[in-house]
């Protein structure tokens, strides 16, 4: 047996650490994505060759601090087996709790911020960037599958980002299932990275209420005004039991997170009433969850 081998090397010191592997997309917002991890309490580095990180997560000589590395492309010795090889070893060998996140992004949209970053993309510094972002995909096919979690970040800012790795990877959140709430508006399209998308268009919109208009589902009026629909009770009773039956099922499969969007015309009122509504109910049994009002964080 090898003398790098874990089972061969002193008794385990310490324990491992939690280990967030953020990759994707060039363009997609992997530098952001760290930035943020790094103002959650991660220990986070970019572009870390594959070899170290073993070292780093290494009982013996490693930390037990939470990391977030990044590796995209251009990382040293990168390749899709390589890193999935990388995160098989570390859950085996050193019994690591490792995420891969996988942040992308559709190609109209990573194509024009090349543009207006004036930016050659990593993959053809000597062609155009949309040669670049085909090659890179067809190449990121498989640890896309692979991965744990994919955020696609094609409608959302930096700010957005943020708040989403917030919501769902912050060290506050209790370790099993966390459950991730959003209103949106229609009008601005349904969020890509959702498990579960509903539609709360057909409840009484207090928009056409002048002295409610400015107000937002936050806010009592607004949630007594939208709970007094006539449907509002069937439907928020049969989607909260649902989600109920199904949360524990996902849990038992391993899933780390489940994203929930609620949309209404505007994302100001009836989206963002059930989605408060909702994130009170599905606490009150127990489960971790947080809750993100798009068009509002705007």
């Amino acid at each position: 047996m090898s003398e790098t081998s874990p089972t061969s090397r002193k008794q385990v010191r310490r324990p491992t650490p939690m280990v967030m592997l953020v990759t994707g997309m060039s363009g997609a917002g992997r530098s952001t994505a760290i930035a943020a991890f790094e103002d959650m309490g991660y220990e986070a580095l970019d572009n870390l060759p594959l070899y170290l990180i073993d070292h780093l997560v290494e009982p013996m000589s490693g930390t037990a601090h939470p990391m977030a590395l990044g590796i995209s492309t251009q990382t040293r010795d990168f390749s899709t087996r390589a890193v999935i090889e990388t995160v098989e070893y570390l859950r085996r060998g050193w019994n690591a709790g490792v995420m891969v996140l996988f942040l992308d992004c559709v190609d109209d949209i990573l194509l024009q911020r090349f543009s207006e970053t004036r930016r050659r993309h990593p993959m053809a510094p000597a062609e155009s960037a949309g040669e670049g972002i085909a090659r890179e995909r067809v190449l990121l096919t498989a640890l896309r599958e692979d991965a744990d979690a994919v955020i696609d970040t094609t409608q959302m800012t930096p700010h957005d980002l943020k708040s989403e790795l917030k919501a769902r990877f912050s060290l506050g959140v209790s370790h099993g299932l966390a459950v991730s709430i959003q209103s949106f508006s229609y009008k601005r399209g349904a969020p890509h990275e959702a498990d579960m998308v509903l539609d709360c268009r057909f409840l009484r919109n207090p928009y056409w209420e002048e002295s409610l208009r400015p107000l937002d589902g936050r806010d009592d009026r607004i949630q007594d005004f939208v709970s007094k629909d006539p449907l509002f009770r069937g439907f928020f009773d049969r989607v909260a039991d649902l989600i109920l039956m199904l949360l524990p099922a996902y849990k038992r499969e391993g899933k780390a997170y489940f994203s929930i969007a609620l949309g209404c015309s505007g994302g100001r009122h009836r989206s963002v009433t059930v989605s408060e509504l909702l994130a009170q109910h599905l606490e009150t049994q127990g489960w971790q969850t947080s809750v993100r009002h798009r068009e509002l964080d705007r």
